[in-house]
């Protein structure tokens, strides 16, 4: 894989199977590994928010999600093979899991999404170990968490948790969490319950998810991906013109 920088983002350009390959051997291979998908959201946030971008930066595999960040990267002549779908990735990632015989644990969204997510994702794969589950209301208590998790047995950890909160927490608590790999997934949790609907395929070819989002949740979405698009617009307005200037030269 090819690690990049888009916007003073490191991400590394690869296809869904190359990450899915390497974060087998990985595990396998008991090296830690955090991961994080990066969309236009999240690359707009670490802008302004240095312990986001921190914690992104320590990553070691950072996958691009979201065909804004796709189509912005091409036009800057990086090679971006195709996006890998966070919620995509967990799919595959569980296979990967249950072929393996790595146990997993879910962390985040409510008490009754996460524990359907458990339920359901058992049923799609028979073979998979879920070794706990715990929701994402859990912050005046940290550390009770942190050893759940670390006493589990998982090998692999999901955080379905709202950004910056589930970056920073990972950061912060790696080294005591005991698994050999972890993700931030966002929403999954809610898609995997059912609790909120993926956009059609066809949406997600064209970067209309975030449109689907707002309809499906108009209070709440609309002004944030208002706001994050046209200021992710901006940034991209101004380092084409900060290139051409410098080819110039």
């Amino acid at each position: 894989m090819e690690r990049v920088e888009l916007f003073s983002c490191p991400m590394d350009v690869a296809t869904a199977r190359e990450t899915v390959e390497l974060i087998g051997r990985r595990v396998m291979a008991r090296q830690f590994t955090q991961h994080v998908v990066i969309n236009v959201a999240k690359i707009v946030h670490m802008q302004r928010d240095s312990l986001l971008a921190a914690s992104i930066r320590a990553c070691h595999i950072i996958n691009i999600d979201g065909m804004g960040v796709v189509w912005a990267a091409r036009m800057l002549g990086i090679d971006v093979p195709e996006r890998v779908a966070g919620v995509d990735l967990f799919e595959d990632l569980l296979v990967m899991a249950a072929e393996r015989g790595f146990p997993v644990f879910l962390l985040g969204a409510t008490p009754e999404v996460v524990q359907a997510t458990a339920e359901i994702i058992g049923k799609r794969h028979p073979r998979l170990i879920v070794a706990g589950y715990h929701h994402g209301y859990f912050w005046e208590d940290e550390r009770a968490v942190v050893e759940k998790i670390g006493s589990s047995g998982a090998r692999l950890l999901f955080v379905a948790i709202t950004s910056p909160k589930k970056e920073n927490f990972i950061n912060r608590w790696q080294a005591q969490l005991g698994v050999d790999f972890v993700m931030g997934v966002g929403g999954t949790f809610d898609v995997v319950a059912g609790k909120v609907r993926r956009a059609p395929v066809w949406m997600q070819r064209y970067g209309l998810e975030w449109f689907y989002r707002v309809i499906q949740e108009p209070g709440r979405m609309w002004r944030r991906y208002l706001t994050t698009n046209l200021q992710f617009a901006g940034l991209l307005l101004k380092t084409i013109l900060r290139t051409s200037r410098s080819q110039a030269r």
